[in-house]
């Protein structure tokens, strides 16, 4: 039996997408659609896993009331495995509003602040499944009340069961959880750049954020720039480049998650990280062109994945 993929989100969130004719500053905009799920980047993810054929298990947080019930409710209709940590304060609303041109703009709770003791629930949650695992995702932002160096110790726990890990958060949480040596980390251009208090324009910016990102603590790098797809530095020293074809992105809300999803896939499959980054790109490109919440199959992917290049360029 093979084993499984988890992915953990601690902060989740109900999702709900408001696609607009057109997204202009102090102008009048006209809803087109409203779509709602349940949300938050690890979930996202395993979706994208168990699209791809992959045996995947969500372990996430949910609220009490209503907004918990709805949650748990539309999240029972997706078909991975789930791990559900219930903790005391309400689970959080993220609103985005997108337009046919893919521009967005993203509105987001803090979420639900988690005591110590639901804080313990979570990590007993993670080591339950991790025996039985391949990958451990760790996936988004952390609530208030939850240190820093939470993903830091789950990122050491699980190597301590030889189960690999990828980091995709932002702020402390990224900074202290390169200290538990993921083996993967997954910045998008903005988290990195907050990262390393710069900005990154050109290629050469990129390639210096991904060595400088691996120098400290992750055994590999792989920076998300969007349509201008993946440049990462790969755990043998290479820094490597890869590009999607020109497309048309109908809402690019998930693409990241998608592409976390889809190079750990082919990792764990076997196949080498320049290959793994070309799925990554596929997948994220595949999903931007769908519209509202939705996750790009294997054989949306597969088509993207045959125009996409891979090249060294570092």
């Amino acid at each position: 039996m093979s084993k499984s993929i988890l992915t953990l989100t601690v902060n989740p969130a109900i999702d709900r997408i408001v696609t607009v004719d057109r997204l202009v500053f102090e102008d009048r905009a006209y809803i087109e659609s409203t779509t709602e799920n349940a949300g938050g980047r690890g979930i996202n993810a395993a979706r994208v896993l168990t699209s791809f054929g992959a045996t995947a298990v969500a372990i996430t947080t949910s609220g009490p009331r209503e907004d918990g019930k709805r949650f748990e409710e539309t999240l029972q209709q997706d078909s991975f495995g789930k791990e559900i940590v219930k903790v005391r304060q309400r689970i959080r609303t993220n609103l985005t509003i997108s337009d046919r041109r893919g521009l967005s703009v993203k509105l987001n709770e803090l979420g639900p602040k988690l005591s110590q003791a639901e804080q313990n629930r979570v990590t007993r949650a993670v080591e339950k499944h991790l025996p039985e695992a391949s990958w451990l995702m760790l996936c988004g932002s952390l609530p208030p009340g939850v240190e820093a160096h939470f993903y830091t110790e789950l990122i050491r726990i699980a190597h301590k069961h030889s189960v690999k890990s990828l980091l995709d958060t932002d702020g402390d949480a990224l900074l202290h959880g390169l200290e538990g040596e993921p083996t993967i980390v997954k910045p998008n251009q903005s988290e990195a750049e907050r990262l390393l208090n710069t900005p990154l324009i050109t290629r050469s910016h990129w390639v210096d954020a991904v060595t400088r990102i691996k120098g400290m603590g992750a055994k590999s790098v792989v920076l998300s720039l969007g349509s201008r797809g993946i440049v990462a530095a790969s755990p043998d020293g290479w820094v490597l480049e890869a590009v999607p074809p020109a497309v048309e992105a109908v809402c690019p809300i998930g693409a990241g998650d998608a592409a976390a999803a889809a190079i750990v896939w082919s990792l764990d499959r076997g196949d080498s990280f320049g290959e793994a980054l070309r799925w990554g790109v596929a997948a994220g490109t595949a999903s931007s062109m769908l519209p509202g919440i939705n996750v790009a199959s294997l054989e949306q992917a597969e088509k993207i994945h045959a125009q996409t290049s891979v090249s060294k360029i570092g």
